[in-house]
């Protein structure tokens, strides 16, 4: 299980570093290779042009002094040009054509085609005053034709210079460039590789260290510390996942505690009947006054264990988180008032009188049963601790969006440093003092429960030997929440 669970770290391991290698490769390496091909076809571009410019300029000086020199109307005194054209030609790597006015032509610096004809279309547009300059991808060579004119009158074309010059040397200085940028190439996409990945290995391991603590958590180690502050994510998840194991502990503390209290709460009852029961059992002629005393002690025991069991049995209701309120419209001002009816007469038992006020009629939108239940246990403890012949104020009050209710007593109060524990399971403020009155410890926490489903909340405020006051305010209409089916 153990090897399965290595070979899934590893798998994701390597899955981020693959996809932070390739990110990292493509952000590094694309930008060179596009600038590099963008710089052999620039380069090429660019040196075709200069090659261009560089030839028109030469045949212009060329054919200026063909023109000047008379060079298409005498036979002799031509050997300075044909010499300048011979130079021109092995210089540029081109073939260099003079043709006269009859098309005839008179010099191929190539000695091939002298004393034949050209009829070509560049030759007939320079006849006609047109320059051309021409670039032959596929051939590799520039086609340039360049006007001869007359010496003596600009206007009349004596003749052509036609210039055929290869690009082929361009052609192998820009694969030799390619060559050395090929290479160029290669050593910076192993550099940006080795990089990437020491760089990929250096981001994920603060996750791969995330990844060892939530499992050593998932095995049951809830105590192991989340330290990982490398980033500002990692630190995030780290303390939000230390927030997490903190609740837990706190949730496993609190569920080892309610056992234990659950255990120590249904324990009492059945010793005391079993002390009861012993003690009936050992006497020998027990009087019948005696008897019924025990049994009915025995029976009030029974009636506790009943209520814990009642209590608990609410609460566990209570905990499920899908557990959907009966919601209507109901009367609070009559509801009140027959929660009060049925305490007057405990109520009486300890002289306490109840007190109760409204303010308006307030009608809401509730769980009759459930709150019934909540402001029955709120003024059940009001009346249980209060002292004899004192009171107990219940005010009922509203606003457009909440009903407010208020239970003030006058009796022996709740320490300020203890407002947030009587709302746990099993808490007693005076323990002694709880256990005489019937209570089981359950009563607020069945409330709070109570309110906050109803989607309220619970405030208490209190002065030891004074009194104290819990403040209900509950939503008059009940939104239910929408939920994902799954």
């Amino acid at each position: 299980m153990n090897k399965e669970k290595n070979i899934v770290k590893k798998g994701k391991s390597l899955n981020l570093r693959f996809a932070l290698c390739t990110v990292f490769i493509l952000i590094g390496y694309l930008p060179v290779l596009i600038y590099g091909l963008a710089y052999n076809a620039s380069y090429r571009s660019i040196s075709i042009e200069s090659r261009k410019i560089e030839l028109k300029s030469n045949n212009q000086i060329l054919s200026n002094r063909i023109s000047s020199n008379m060079y298409l109307s005498q036979d002799d005194n031509t050997a300075s040009i044909d010499a300048g054209i011979e130079a021109l030609a092995d210089a540029c790597n081109a073939r260099i054509l003079v043709v006269d006015k009859n098309f005839k032509i008179v010099k191929d610096s190539f000695n091939i085609a002298t004393g034949k004809y050209s009829v070509a279309n560049d030759t007939i547009k320079a006849y006609k005053g047109e320059t051309t300059n021409v670039y032959d991808d596929e051939k590799e060579y520039i086609s340039q034709a360049f006007p001869i004119h007359s010496d003596t009158d600009e206007k009349i074309i004596d003749g052509v210079l036609l210039v055929r010059a290869s690009t082929k040397d361009i052609t192998q200085l820009v694969d030799a460039n390619s060559n050395r940028l090929l290479v160029f190439n290669l050593i910076i996409l192993l550099s940006i590789i080795i990089i990437s990945i020491y760089l990929s290995g250096l981001i994920e391991k603060p996750f791969i260290s995330l990844l060892n603590s939530l499992n050593k958590i998932s095995d049951g180690n809830i105590d192991t510390k989340m330290e990982e502050n490398s980033y500002t994510v990692t630190k995030k998840i780290s303390q939000n996942i230390n927030s997490t194991l903190e609740k837990l502990k706190t949730v496993d503390k609190s569920r080892e505690d309610f056992v234990a209290n659950v255990s120590h709460e249904l324990k009492t009852p059945i010793t005391s009947i079993r002390v009861l029961a012993d003690s009936i059992m050992s006497m020998e002629d027990v009087p019948k006054e005696l008897y019924k005393e025990f049994m009915n002690d025995i029976s009030d025991e029974i009636d506790r264990e009943a209520k814990i069991i009642d209590d608990l049995l609410s609460l566990v209701k209570m905990d499920k988180a899908e557990t959907v309120l009966n919601t209507e419209e109901v009367d609070i001002n009559f509801l009140i008032k027959q929660i009060l009816k049925r305490l007057r007469p405990i109520a009486a038992a300890k002289k306490v009188d109840i007190i109760y006020e409204t303010i308006r009629e307030v009608n809401a939108e509730v769980d009759e049963t459930k709150l019934s239940l909540a402001i029955t246990n709120l003024v059940e403890n009001a009346i249980k601790y209060n002292t004899e012949g004192g009171s107990v104020r219940v005010s009922l009050d509203a606003d457009h969006k909440f009903f407010y209710i208020k239970v003030s007593d006058t009796g022996i109060g709740i320490p300020e440093s203890e407002y947030e524990s009587i709302f746990e399971r099993f808490y007693r403020v005076d323990k002694a003092r709880s256990r005489s009155t019937g209570g089981t410890g359950l009563g607020l926490s069945i409330t709070k429960n109570i309110i906050l489903k109803h989607k309220g909340i619970i405030k208490v405020s209190s002065k030891e030997e004074e009194g104290s006051t819990f403040t209900v305010r509950i939503p008059l209409n009940y939104i239910v929440e929408n939920r994902i089916e799954k």
